[in-house]
């Protein structure tokens, strides 16, 4: 299909294209006029992996060894320190009752992924890529600072969690701002693996999955938990005997799982493989192939949360602080002042979990520990990073070198992070983790509407622009996710107990709620709802019609015939 012209797509201002109605937000254009560059655009991967040939296969495992690659780097999001603590806290404060919500999670977290692989496959550009060409200048701006605010919390809990195992290993010999330094030294192994081929440095980051595996698996080993209470927790959807404290572990789950920057970065990670976007029947043969491999990255991400949540509910499901603290003095641990003398219910985090796991099995399930959460730390922090690269340079358009746009992401997330390490003790840590979960909870609308809402438009998707069902299924998740991480979000700030604290959460939240408003208001443009379409003839400071231009002038292989 022959792209506009600029004369064309300003003359178009008819809401009837082809016979087809078309709203205002189909056809809403970046700030900018498209303009031809001087130099393409480029993201952190510019090699593109080719796939191989195959006649008439309906599934072939070579092509499938061909897409594997970015849903296993997008799944270590679901394995970073954040959601192994949330695991290790459920298991211990809820036994095996909320499986079924770590399961259900990973569903939902996996249709999400499935619309942002989507999106990159059908349109060549990641998802930062398309909201700096769809929304106006102020949204834009925002929505980027608060995805930069997702990113991050979750790389301050990614170094933290890597800057605690080496605490861990070193005996604590190093102490917590000791290994947030060490870990800052994984910029300079980004551009050391990314210059022999993004397929070894996929295959690095399996490396480190399959030591998380063996790590946790063997812990799993060790306890040997009960495979009865295991499956019934996992399939039947119910929490006997629950209260206040297993509802706020089971919200907790839902939003560690699902992580916001995740969908920017999976969307942009598909980019790497070599498809001919002209033609229709090879992008949805790669949506196929990258959904397959989406779902067995989450299934094996799946399994290393289960080993975690069951060693802490087999083991330490309603121990008292006073249970531990009498087992660590047996085994001569050095850090049973941990563990108050008093009946209340064992409360843990990473680290404190290492020091338990050591306490009840031997130094080796600490020290084995410890390598795991490491290689968790280590993985998605290198992720998180990409993850960075892709939104500054989607929302703003960046032209800089490679080293400078990894040194100013690693900056941004560093130095808050280096920060709390000086003054924060690595005992004291559960509370700041709290805070970033929150934080990031509260980003979740930022990247959940605009991909639900791109994805339904078929101006950018074409033929692959989703169904009423997958729009209707897709609003519900979204509206039931959103509103899971909001109740997560009120019960951290009425527990604060500060008039002055909740003066100011009401005023952010006005703020909040009316930038959640409009994206939503679009979304709902967008998947059909005609009678929220009160602008449709309104310019907003935009030109009309202009989309598929957008996608031919930013990436020539974008476009899928009609």
């Amino acid at each position: 299909m022959k792209p506009k012209q600029d004369g064309d797509l300003l003359e178009e201002d008819s809401p009837q294209e082809n016979g087809v109605h078309t709203n205002q937000y189909s056809s809403i254009s970046p700030p900018a006029s498209p303009v031809a560059q001087d130099e393409p655009f480029s993201t952190y991967f510019e090699e593109r992996v080719p796939i191989p040939d195959s006649e008439n296969q309906l599934f072939s495992f070579r092509k499938l060894w061909a897409f594997t690659g970015p849903g296993f780097l997008m799944s270590i999001a679901y394995l970073d320190p954040g959601n192994i603590e949330s695991d290790l806290q459920s298991g211990a404060a809820a036994g095996f009752k909320l499986l079924w919500v770590l399961l259900v999670s990973t569903i939902i977290g996996l249709l999400l992924q499935r619309l942002a692989a989507r999106l990159g496959v059908v349109t060549g550009m990641h998802l930062a890529e398309v909201c700096n060409r769809q929304y106006s200048t102020v949204p834009r701006i925002i929505l980027w600072l608060m995805v930069e605010l997702a990113i991050i919390g979750s790389d301050m809990q990614e170094v933290i969690g890597c800057a605690i195992a080496l605490n861990l290993l070193s005996v604590g010999r190093i102490p917590l701002w000791g290994g947030v330094l060490i870990t800052i030294t994984d910029t300079f192994v980004f551009l050391f693996l990314d210059k022999y081929g993004l397929r070894k440095l996929e295959a690095f980051f399996g490396f480190l999955i399959t030591i998380m595996a063996l790590s946790f698996g063997y812990e799993y080993v060790l306890v040997k938990p009960d495979q009865g209470e295991l499956l019934k927790g996992m399939f039947v959807p119910y929490c006997a005997g629950c209260g206040p404290v297993q509802l706020e572990q089971a919200v907790g789950i839902v939003g560690a799982v699902i992580m916001p920057h995740n969908i920017y970065l999976h969307s942009a990670l598909v980019k790497s493989r070599e498809v001919d976007r002209k033609n229709k029947k090879e992008v949805k043969e790669a949506n196929k192939y990258f959904f397959i491999e989406s779902a067995i990255a989450l299934f094996v991400s799946f399994l290393i949360n289960v080993f975690v949540v069951a060693v802490f509910a087999q083991a330490f499901y309603s121990k008292s602080n006073m249970d531990v603290n009498a087992m660590c003095n047996k085994t001569g641990s050095p850090h049973t002042d941990l563990f108050p003398l008093n009946n209340n219910t064992l409360e843990v985090d990473i680290y404190k979990g290492g020091i338990v796991l050591g306490c009840f099995f031997g130094p080796a399930a600490l020290y084995i520990w410890a390598i795991g959460i490491l290689a968790a730390g280590q993985s998605s922090t290198m992720t998180g990073t990409y993850s960075g690269q892709f939104v500054m340079e989607g929302f703003l358009n960046l032209r800089w070198s490679r080293f400078a746009r990894v040194l100013l992401t690693r900056s941004i997330a560093i130095t808050p992070t280096l920060l709390v390490a000086i003054f924060q003790d690595v005992h004291h840590l559960t509370g700041m983790n709290d805070f970033l979960n929150v934080l990031q909870s509260l980003q979740l609308p930022f990247a959940l509407i605009p991909i639900l809402t791109f994805t339904s438009l078929k101006s950018i998707m074409n033929d692959f622009a989703n169904g009423l069902g997958w729009k209707i299924s897709g609003g519900i998740l979204i509206l039931g996710v959103c509103a899971i991480n909001i109740y997560f979000v009120i019960v951290y700030v009425t527990a604060l107990n500060s008039v002055v604290l909740y003066v100011l959460a009401a005023l952010l939240s006005v703020a909040y709620l009316a930038f959640v408003a409009y994206l939503a208001w679009h979304c709902l443009v967008a998947l059909g709802v005609s009678c929220l379409d009160c602008c449709s003839r309104m310019q907003l400071g935009v030109s009309r019609h202009t989309d598929m231009y957008l996608l031919n002038d930013m990436d020539s292989n974008a476009l899928v015939d009609r």
